[in-house]
């Protein structure tokens, strides 16, 4: 069965002229996936032996709401999407005075081992689909009431451990047919693969890069994000200067406060040595705690992020939004997991 909602007009030509349809079918097709439709028997303007024929070759993608919660405090809502194959994951719409952003999932579940992150306890199932990374703005959108003007692809997974997936992804929301939401609206978040960052700056898209760095040293790093020890913090910040020098878009570094890990005076100052004369700037994320794991959120975020402005060093500090709900990344799927104790192949067993 071919997967319809993760291809572009142009496949979906190719496709229907196999089928033996006019091209302007491939346009009508796309605007439908990219409405929400659920069956192809809503494409009214299609004939019915096309629609048939769709029925026994395709599938259509669309995600059912399992859980939902809203911030009482401000208004921000948090999905749990139950997939086609019983898979769920997490998608966060944030409401701000310049519009509306949704922080998507790229993968179920993630190998990356950060210490700090619920999304990656369990490892990863699998990755999404284009479409499936799709149904989160879309069916986000329909929910809701609110359009969406922007992407942060943040949620569970590592964007580029998923590369080709989430490139397929971007180019469909993208697209001025479908959602289209331009690449300036898109930040993709990047735990630091760096063969990926360099693939990705070859593509020259306008979106922007979030590097997860949290340390600005290996000892640090390593001890809070296992790729760090393949990488290494100097391989990464010189993957990032060729990545300003190929596309010249600045990076955003995340840097998440965990108290007395990264906190200090002195991983201030290492930080501020790291990033000197590499444009760019800082975001400091107040840590959501997570119940399984030791870390503590940061009682310095506001004298960590004076002491990287005195040197020089623009940082801002992420507005914490959701709080009264599950807000740390992966914790409201985790939570209905070992709830609902699903077995082995229909999510990670735990």
């Amino acid at each position: 069965m071919i997967d319809i909602k993760s291809m572009l007009p142009d496949q979906l030509g190719v496709y229907l002229k196999e089928l033996g349809q006019p091209a302007f079918r491939s346009k009508q097709i796309f605007q439908w996936l990219h409405r929400g439709v659920t069956s192809f028997d809503q494409m009214t303007d299609l004939p019915k032996a096309l629609r048939e024929t769709l029925k026994e070759q395709c599938y259509i993608t669309a995600p059912i709401v399992e859980r939902k919660q809203q911030s009482a405090l401000d208004g921000t809502i948090k999905y749990l999407w139950r997939l086609r194959d019983g898979n769920c994951v997490e998608t966060v719409l944030m409401r701000y005075q310049h519009g509306n952003t949704v922080c998507v999932s790229c993968q179920v579940g993630c190998n990356m081992g950060c210490k700090f992150c619920a999304s990656t306890l369990g490892g990863k199932v699998r990755d999404l689909q284009p479409s499936e990374i799709l149904d989160q703005i879309i069916f986000t959108q329909l929910d809701s009431g609110a359009e969406i003007s922007n992407i942060v692809m943040m949620g569970i997974g590592e964007p580029l451990d998923n590369f080709d997936n989430v490139i397929q992804f971007l180019h469909l929301v993208n697209h001025p047919q479908g959602v289209n939401i331009g690449m300036r609206h898109i930040s993709l978040s990047t735990c630091g693969l760096v063969k990926k960052i360099d693939k990705l700056a070859q593509l020259g898209l306008q979106l922007t890069l979030s590097v997860s760095l949290h340390a600005p040293d290996d000892e640090t790093r390593s001890k809070l994000m296992p790729v760090n020890r393949a990488v290494g913090v100097d391989l990464l910040m010189d993957t990032c200067r060729r990545y300003f020098q190929q596309t010249g878009r600045r990076i955003s570094y995340e840097y998440a406060m965990i108290d007395g890990v990264n906190d200090g005076d002195q991983q201030a100052d290492l930080l501020v040595k790291l990033l000197r004369g590499q444009p760019g700037h800082v975001n400091l994320i107040p840590l959501n705690h997570v119940e399984e794991s030791p870390l503590k959120p940061s009682r310095r975020v506001r004298q960590f992020q004076k002491r990287l402005e005195s040197q020089g060093v623009t940082a801002t500090v992420r507005r914490k939004l959701g709080g009264d709900i599950d807000a740390s990344c992966g914790q409201l799927r985790r939570k209905h997991m070992q709830q609902d104790q699903l077995q082995p192949g229909k999510d990670e067993a735990l």
